[in-house]
């Protein structure tokens, strides 16, 4: 639970409260986070746009930020989110880097400054105010994955989307575990398929079934 403390550490007084939503996890989640003064939530549900919808929910602040647990945003997070939404540039995401040293992998990052069909994964987080977040129904429970790109994908619909010129900091343990070209190839087909609108679940499970992942 090393995210929590930097949250805490980088949050510079901007931020309200930070909420940990828990689907039943065996690792002493909940009780991680209330040491930490993370306000917690147990989901019924084990599915992260249900769960990242059920954060929500409980939510105070008019400004939402969405961060998965093995990344770490810029350490002026906060202070960059709400200068950028004072400027009209909301909602948006980062950009990454891995902790990695491996050079194919700064390539990879590299193409993370781009705001086209690819950006706007969870990787990169998510900055949206709560007005326009509830106002597109949140995220898509129906999807087990891509669940970021779907919201995405309705978000441009409506308004810009913006990626910063800073960059979140994303764990290479997928690619140390499997071989580059078996993530590239995970990536490109699960995205490939969800443009072609299959079910979720079925990407979901080519998708972990491809990198020997449980589900």
């Amino acid at each position: 639970m090393e995210l929590l403390p930097y949250l805490q550490q980088h949050a510079d007084g901007m931020v309200m409260e930070i909420i940990v939503v828990d689907a039943g996890s065996q690792d002493d989640t909940i009780a991680i986070a209330n040491s930490y003064g993370a306000i917690t939530v147990n989901s019924p549900v084990r599915n992260r746009a249900f769960q990242m919808n059920l954060g929500a929910q409980q939510a105070k602040a008019d400004i939402l930020y969405f961060v998965h647990a093995d990344t770490r945003p810029p350490m002026d997070y906060a202070k960059v989110i709400l200068s950028n939404v004072s400027q009209g540039k909301h909602p948006g995401c980062f950009q990454y880097k891995f902790q990695s040293s491996k050079r194919i992998l700064k390539i990879n990052s590299w193409f993370t400054r781009f705001n086209g069909l690819f950006s706007g994964g969870g990787d990169q987080s998510l900055y949206i105010s709560k007005l326009l977040f509830e106002s597109l129904g949140g995220f898509d429970a129906s999807f087990c994955i891509m669940e970021d790109f779907e919201l995405v994908k309705r978000i441009r619909q409506k308004t810009d989307f913006h990626v910063l010129p800073y960059k979140m900091s994303v764990s290479a343990r997928k690619y140390t575990e499997n071989s580059w070209l078996k993530v590239q190839l995970a990536n490109l087909m699960a995205f490939s398929l969800f443009l072609l609108k299959v079910k979720p679940a079925s990407i979901k499970s080519l998708y972990l079934n491809l990198l020997n992942q449980k589900k």
